[in-house]
């Protein structure tokens, strides 16, 4: 099993990556048995914080004026994070933000991800909802304040604890969910899993290519990565060669 995690919330001014900021990160960095490190920061996201977003989160402008900017701390968690899995209460939304930022910046940000939303589903089934307040107040979870970066993160870090202890869950069926069911072996030479990872979660087209150039599948998707990572996981009827390669 993978041992090196890092568990990541973060607080914004809204819920678009490509619109809005980030306002407030949290990172705890795990080896699947204890804490090593903890990070956190409140973030000037440079532009207003709507009056709901303080309402829910108590983050003012006022509070984040003197804080620093994204690319001040851009180093630090691009340390956090290296050669970890990217954790997160519904990973799409932090991790989305978090990319947005750095590509702002002119740089690629890419980690493997892993989510305890859809880790809870899997090992506690039957609950009405899994959003991490129904978690907490239904499992007890530890949590500090609730729509603060590091009081969502200590809750976010109490349940993963709670999936990891469980003893029907291999480990094979966690490095199935960070890699969304692909074997590294089944991939191509020149295509690996931090590739996979990079793909863009949009609407489009794609293309797999042969050796020689030649186009020999097109395909369309709501979700460009999920479906090439269902072509290497063989869960449609039509599994590229290792001899092709993707591109856009």
């Amino acid at each position: 099993m993978e041992n090196k995690y890092a568990i990541v919330d973060i607080e914004t001014t809204g819920g678009r990556a490509a619109r809005d900021k980030i306002t407030e990160i949290a990172i705890v960095v795990h080896n699947g048995t204890e804490v090593l490190e903890t990070f956190e920061t409140l973030l000037n996201p440079e532009i207003p914080i709507p009056y709901s977003i303080t309402d829910l989160t108590g983050i003012t402008n006022d509070m984040v004026r003197q804080a620093p900017r994204f690319f001040e701390v851009a180093k630090k968690i691009v340390e956090l994070t290296e050669g970890a899995i990217f954790v997160a209460h519904n990973v799409r939304f932090d991790y989305s933000f978090i990319q947005e930022e750095f590509r702002r910046l002119g740089y690629t940000y890419t980690r493997r991800q892993l989510c305890t939303v859809r880790m809870s589903r899997k090992v506690f089934p039957g609950y009405k909802s899994y959003s991490l307040g129904n978690l907490i107040l239904a499992m007890g979870l530890n949590a500090g304040d609730r729509h603060r970066a590091m009081g969502d993160t200590i809750a976010t870090v109490d349940l993963f604890e709670r999936i990891l202890a469980q003893p029907g869950l291999a480990a094979k069926e966690i490095r199935s969910m960070v890699n969304l069911g692909v074997r590294e072996s089944k991939l191509p030479k020149n295509f690996s899993l931090e590739k996979l990872h990079s793909l863009p979660e949009v609407c489009g087209v794609y293309y797999f290519h042969h050796e020689n150039g030649d186009v020999v599948y097109v395909g369309k998707s709501l979700n460009i990565k999920k479906r090439i990572a269902e072509h290497f996981a063989g869960q449609t009827g039509k599994l590229p060669s290792h001899r092709h390669r993707w591109t856009m």
